[in-house]
């Protein structure tokens, strides 16, 4: 399948522009905590297992946890016996997290990320599809500063790839998006399986840490039309839609969907993991030395 235009761009969590336009999108999530539970993908065993070997992590190894949400990636390493802090900004997800994840080893703390100072120096610092949501001008920065020398950064997202063999549904449903004026731009090339940029260079740019690792993986859900739509409705670009076209949309889903034999979609999940090591002695932007941010250090 010759790659094409992206057809549900809305859906996903992907890249944002502006400073106000992230500030805006990444308080939407908390509207739909219980949602966001049922019905957000649940990451490869492989991805932890992977994570867990590149960044030679031991059993007791303090983790810190960028945006736990409602803990999917939380959960998984709590269970491989890590002691995890989690630092998700918005209430409700924090509350759905402490429900799942009671009995572990793990701390749930409300706040930002960017302003958050860690009380004990981490092995890994990681993020699930989150990290693109945290301020560019200091995530690797504050990182760094949560980590202990020789820790370990990691992250990555979950998001709509395409597959010779997909579902065509994202096809057929484009102009629905295009006449409710929420179609892709003109030229915007579909994301493939096991094709997905990275970026290690962004990471190396940050002068903070070294990559070590970059692995990909792909995966398959299917969902009825009610879990198609539960979907969509945790993800920032549908949230901040207007009620009619989410109306004209999900009503659509419906009765397209209950046209086929077996009533459900197929969607293709992809995501890219980046493990970097941390430099013992960083360098930010311009070539400033980065603190000692092991050490106490207040907001900014």
């Amino acid at each position: 399948m010759t790659p094409g235009p992206a057809r549900d761009h809305r859906c996903d969590t992907g890249p944002v522009h502006t400073e106000e336009e992230r500030e805006q999108l990444r308080r939407t999530f908390d509207q739909a905590a219980e949602q966001y539970d049922r019905v957000r993908p649940d990451y490869p065993e492989a991805l932890f297992d992977d994570l867990v070997t590149l960044a030679a992590l031991k059993p007791g190894d303090h983790l810190v946890e960028v945006g736990c949400a409602t803990g999917k990636a939380t959960r998984p390493l709590a269970r491989r016996g890590f002691r995890i802090t989690c630092v998700e900004l918005g209430g409700e997800l924090a509350a759905v997290a402490r429900q799942n994840l009671a009995g572990l080893e793990v701390e749930i703390v409300q706040g930002q990320f960017e302003e958050w100072q860690p009380d004990e120096p981490a092995s890994l610092v990681y993020a699930a599809t989150a990290w693109h949501w945290i301020d560019p001008a200091v995530r690797y920065e504050r990182a760094w500063r949560a980590l202990r020398p020789g820790g370990h950064l990691a992250f990555w997202e979950a998001t709509h790839v395409f597959a010779d063999g997909g579902d065509p549904f994202f096809d057929e449903i484009q102009d629905i998006y295009d006449e409710i004026g929420e179609g892709m731009p003109a030229g915007w090339m579909s994301p493939r399986a096991g094709e997905l940029p990275d970026d290690r260079a962004g990471i190396e740019a940050s002068g903070l840490f070294e990559v070590t690792g970059v692995r990909q993986y792909d995966w398959e859900r299917a969902y009825s039309a009610q879990e198609y739509i539960g979907l969509l409705s945790t993800f920032s670009g549908h949230i901040a839609m207007a009620e009619w076209k989410r109306q004209r949309l999900y009503g659509e889903i419906r009765r397209r969907l209950s046209l086929r034999r077996d009533h459900s979609v197929r969607r293709h999940w992809g995501a890219v993991l980046h493990v970097a090591r941390r430099k013992d002695q960083g360098r930010g932007p311009g070539g400033a030395k980065a603190t000692d941010l092991s050490r106490p250090a207040g907001p900014g």
